[in-house]
């Protein structure tokens, strides 16, 4: 599986805020299969096969056209393992498992 973090800014609308568009991409990512998802602050980050998350990215990318958006700025990060098996979950659990061992001093 592949992981893409995505910010997608719409540009010339008027006003500051996002979370309208943000939002919307949510709702949309809902209806969205074979990904799973999670909001941050400042991004989405999105899991599926690379073939998918490409689908998917093409489909958010146009929400803020869709809602008056005379341009979008769509910023992707993508990492794709190939050398053992990778997720949003699993990449979490090694800084967590990694948080909870005793830490030497350093001197």
């Amino acid at each position: 599986m592949a992981i893409a973090e995505l910010t997608i800014v719409p540009i010339g609308t008027g006003s500051t805020s996002l979370s309208r568009y943000v939002a919307d991409i949510q709702r949309e990512l809902e209806k969205q299969s074979g990904i799973l998802y999670e909001l941050t602050p400042m991004s989405t980050i999105i899991e599926g096969s690379l073939e998918r998350l490409f689908e998917v990215i093409r489909v958010l990318h146009e929400i803020p056209f869709n809602l008056g958006a005379g341009r979008v700025s769509t910023s992707i990060k993508i990492d794709d393992r190939r050398d053992k098996a990778s997720s949003i979950a699993q990449k979490m659990k090694s800084v967590t498992d990694l948080l909870e061992e005793p830490q030497e001093m350093l001197m």
